[in-house]
């Protein structure tokens, strides 16, 4: 029968079978090779065996290893709390306890070079993928509402962050979540308080700080998994990991990188001192420019007013007024000059028409007559030369007398 084998509540399978299958099934493994952080050492002295815990550095996983006191004595040098390590060794289930043990025969420690090596690789694998580039850094907030701060509890690191950003800012806000930041535990508790701080809504940023440290001390920064996270993080992360000379991958995936926690709390706040300085000369340079403005446009309004046909605008309309009358009256006059001259001149013309005509000359008794006899025009000098009662006739030619002749008819 098999470890996969169906059972019922009718043939259930004794404890020691389950645990014999589990057991039989891990021994089929065979030996592996593991890497990890050592985190708790057990050798008694006299002990024959010496048992210790081996932790995954990117997920809250433990193993329980147990070697010979021998091996676990002889080397150099010799294991602490929190050394990396690669062991092999075969999976071996306790049937009697029921618990799972790596049996190792060799631990090696990890060296600095092989791990600075190890880090160059995933730096440039990182690199590749483009969690290095420019262009995915968000800029920070200029006065964030609240700052998440991730750091050790009671660390010089926090010391610095918080009085620096206080200095700065008085009234800035922070959400501190304090987290192992060495040892095995690091990064699972870093990547809970940054996926926690990522979470709220408030959190305008959030600082990874952390003093200096050998290099040991600081590769939780250099984790795969933490740098993954903080690329994948909602809201802007600043690295402040050790001092100047410290560059682990988190700086370079970071949005920014301040070399120091002192730097990280200048960088996340403005300074208030500044601030309102500038807010002054802003002020002061608005003031200036609305007063020059004001002036500009006064001395504008003032020339438009000392303009004559705005100092004055009815002078202009007066002025055309009299000129209006003025032309009107010697119009008139013109007018009644030309029609006086013209009744003068139709007055004289009738006086001479009536001077000249018949009807003056004989008004005063004076007639200019034609006498035709055989044919011959003669001239009465006077209606007395005619015999008396010849009967006279007169020939009137466009209003005009022009003989007085006798009428042979009568």
């Amino acid at each position: 029968m098999t470890l996969s084998s169906p059972t019922s509540p009718e043939e259930p399978w004794p404890v020691r079978t389950v645990a014999r299958k589990i057991a039989d099934w891990i021994n089929r493994l065979g030996a592996v090779w593991v890497e990890g952080q050592i985190t708790q050492i057990s050798l008694r002295p006299g002990a024959a065996t010496a048992f210790l815990t081996l932790r995954d550095t990117s997920a809250d996983v433990s193993l329980t290893l147990t070697c010979s006191a021998a091996l676990l004595r002889t080397m150099e040098p010799p294991l602490t709390d929190g050394s990396r390590v690669v062991v092999h060794g075969k999976p071996t289930f306790f049937v009697g306890r029921g618990t799972l043990s790596l049996r190792v025969d060799e631990i090696r420690a990890v060296g600095i070079g092989e791990l600075l090596a190890r880090i160059e690789r995933l730096r440039r694998l990182l690199k590749a993928e483009g969690l290095f580039d420019p262009a995915r850094k968000r800029p920070l907030p200029f006065l964030p509402n609240r700052v998440g701060l991730i750091t050790g509890r009671a660390s010089a690191a926090e010391h610095d962050v918080l009085t620096n950003a206080q200095l700065r800012w008085p009234a800035v806000q922070f959400e501190i979540r304090n987290v192992a930041v060495q040892g095995s535990t690091a990064v699972p508790q870093i990547l809970e308080a940054l996926r926690e701080l990522d979470r709220l809504p408030e959190v305008d940023v959030i600082v990874l700080a952390r003093g200096g440290g050998s290099v040991e001390d600081l590769l939780p920064f250099s984790d795969e998994t933490l740098c993954r996270a903080v690329s994948a993080c909602g809201t802007p992360v600043v690295s402040a990991i050790g001092h100047e000379p410290d560059s682990p991958l988190v700086d370079h995936v970071a949005d920014v990188r301040c070399s120091t926690p002192t730097g990280a709390g200048k960088r996340v706040v403005p300074d208030v001192a500044e601030e309102t300085q500038r807010i002054h000369q802003l002020r002061d340079r608005a003031r200036r420019a609305l007063h020059g403005w004001v002036d500009r446009e006064r001395r504008l309004l003032d020339a438009l007013r000392s303009r004559p046909v705005l100092a004055d605008p009815f002078g202009p309309l007066a002025r055309r007024a009299e000129q209006v009358e003025l032309l009107r009256d010697r119009a008139r006059r013109a007018v009644t000059t030309a029609l006086n001259t013209e009744r003068h001149a139709l007055t004289a013309t009738r006086s001479r028409l009536t001077t000249l005509g018949p009807a003056a000359t004989l008004a005063r008794g004076y007639a200019i007559v034609q006498r035709i006899e055989d044919g011959v025009d003669g001239v009465l000098r006077s209606v007395d030369e005619a015999p008396p009662g010849t009967r006279l006739r007169v020939r009137v030619v466009d209003g005009a007398i022009q003989a007085v002749v006798p009428d042979r008819a009568g």
